[in-house]
């Protein structure tokens, strides 16, 4: 009973949704960052709003989150990167 209870709390609070793209390996992956990205926000909002974090904190972490974000979306998917690339993003 206590493994059902565990499964079900895993799936509220980390929920997984399906992939209805174009399959292949690089995008599921990206798909799940992507999943992981949106759930990391919504603890951090989460966490502002009840005023364990400031709204600076906030803003900082959530822009940290973007930019690995967008660093993973680079690595998987744009087809002319290389690894010297990965150095120093451009903007």
């Amino acid at each position: 009973m206590s493994e059902e209870v565990e499964k079900i709390k895993q799936q509220f609070f980390y929920p997984v949704s399906k992939y209805h793209g174009r399959y292949t390996p690089q995008r599921m992956v990206f798909d799940s960052n992507l999943q992981e990205f949106s759930q990391r926000v919504s603890f951090v909002c989460a966490l502002e709003s009840n005023g364990k974090m400031t709204g600076e904190e906030a803003y900082q972490e959530i822009k940290k989150l973007k930019k690995q974000l967008k660093k993973a979306k680079k690595q998987l998917l744009d087809p002319n990167f290389s690894q010297d690339d990965d150095a120093e993003p451009k903007i």
